[in-house]
């Protein structure tokens, strides 16, 4: 299966649906008063953690996704539908940004992978039953429900791990992870056997487990793209722990030294932060070592002066297999929990308003010749709530744009007696 995660989607929830105008009708009863129902609520967008899966590649041909609305108001005082909510599975790990300024709206580890509401539904109208009063007993109007909010994000998928097993191909990195847990990536003795991270949960005998992933193809300028690097990089940022595998045999002829300074600069070039991550050099294939041929003196006084510890292993035979993953496991217990990321957008940032008045200041005025035009999403919302042929519903509205500010605006920008005001497509002029 190809490995696919990050990407790119529109959410839409759903509207809420209108609210009825009707009237109660009985034989031998007159003025049985208005029996509008209220409209159903919209379907919200819902992310949810799927375990079974660990790619995001069902959203590489799909980018649009649009929940139900509901339903309408009916005479009688019937309620419409409520939407059922869209469901969007993704696995767990997966982080939700905002596709326009990259913030982070939310992180699906969050909360053990708790349901994420990220576009809610719009509010169904109120049927005319409620705009009834002791004067006004007969209310030709209604309120259409509100739209759901809308929103492009970016989804990206950085793995739960608790452990990274960095280094060179072919270095042996896919041999430790079977070795030490039961994942089955495939082995071969070709660089790029490894096309995708792996996961492998890992025991430990008397006491807790911990989670490693097999992160591939990083070779010299991985941050900038060059090999695979550059797409898994990203799977590293949660670890708290790296292990940083050598070929200490150098059978292709790599200086051990030069690989892990290479690889260490790539992870600064990607994140400061992320070099500073505590490290043990594994020295893998010691089985297969000659220092006849491998000068290890000078490797171990390179491993001192940089204060790390390192641990010699043979994935083929086992040598040293449990002292690591004990001492691992030792070293975890010091170390913070995994990376949460927190949210950087405040609630209901980007998202469409519903409440006539808020976002004011989002308000675009622009002139034609005589003519004004006045946009924005908190007008087009309060305009679904008018019956522009009911006096009271319209004077309703002139207050709303009143109080406001919206009139003060028009002056501003020098809107006068006679001139035409266009509010989407519902023209009048201008009276001072």
């Amino acid at each position: 299966m190809q490995f696919f995660d990050h990407v790119k989607v529109y959410l839409k929830a759903g509207n809420g649906g209108n609210g009825a105008i009707a009237f109660h009708r009985e034989k031998y009863i007159s003025h049985c008063g208005p029996s509008g129902g209220d409209g159903g609520n919209g379907g919200n967008v819902v992310f949810r953690v799927d375990k079974g899966t660990n790619t995001l590649l069902a959203y590489r041909y799909k980018h649009h996704f649009t929940a139900q609305n509901g339903g309408n108001g009916m005479p009688e005082k019937f309620h419409g539908a409520n939407a059922e909510d869209l469901i969007l599975p993704v696995p767990e790990g997966t982080v939700i940004k905002d596709a326009a300024t990259g913030k982070v709206i939310h992180d699906m580890s969050e909360n053990n992978g708790a349901d994420f509401i990220c576009c809610r539904g719009g509010r169904g109208g109120w049927g005319n039953r409620h705009f009834a009063t002791a004067t006004r007993q007969a209310p030709q109007f209604a309120k259409n429900g509100t739209r759901g909010e809308e929103r492009e994000v970016l989804m990206e998928l950085k793995m739960i791990a608790d452990v990274g097993l960095i280094g060179y191909p072919s270095v042996g990195k896919s041999s430790l992870l079977a070795r030490i847990s039961a994942a089955r990536p495939k082995i071969a003795d070709y660089h790029f056997t490894t096309l995708s991270p792996n996961l492998g949960v890992v025991q430990v005998a008397g006491g807790d487990g911990f989670v490693a992933a097999d992160i591939p193809g990083l070779i010299d300028g991985a941050a900038e793209g060059a090999g695979l690097g550059h797409d898994f990089l990203r799977h590293i940022d949660r670890c708290r722990l790296l292990l940083h595998v050598v070929d200490i045999s150098c059978f292709e002829g790599r200086d051990p030294v030069e690989d892990v300074k290479s690889i260490n600069s790539e992870l600064e070039k990607y994140s400061p932060e992320l070099a500073t991550r505590p490290q043990i050099i594994i020295a893998n294939k010691c089985d297969a070592l000659d220092e006849d041929v491998v000068d290890i003196k000078a490797f171990e006084d390179f491993v001192d002066e940089n204060e790390w510890e390192m641990i010699y292993v043979s994935a083929a035979t086992g040598e040293g297999i449990q002292d690591m993953i004990f001492r691992v496991s030792e070293r975890l217990k010091l170390l913070p929990p995994i990376t949460v990321y927190e949210s950087e957008v405040a609630e209901g940032e980007a998202f469409l308003s519903d409440i006539p008045g808020a976002g004011i200041k989002d308000t675009v005025i622009r002139q034609e010749n005589r003519t004004f035009f006045v946009e924005g999403d908190w007008i087009y919302n309060l305009m679904g709530r008018i019956n522009f042929d009911d006096y009271e519903s319209l004077n309703y509205f002139q207050r709303v744009l009143q109080n406001s500010g919206v009139f003060e605006m028009l002056e501003e920008k020098g809107c006068k007696d006679g001139d035409t005001v266009s509010i989407y497509e519902f023209e009048f002029d201008y009276v001072k």
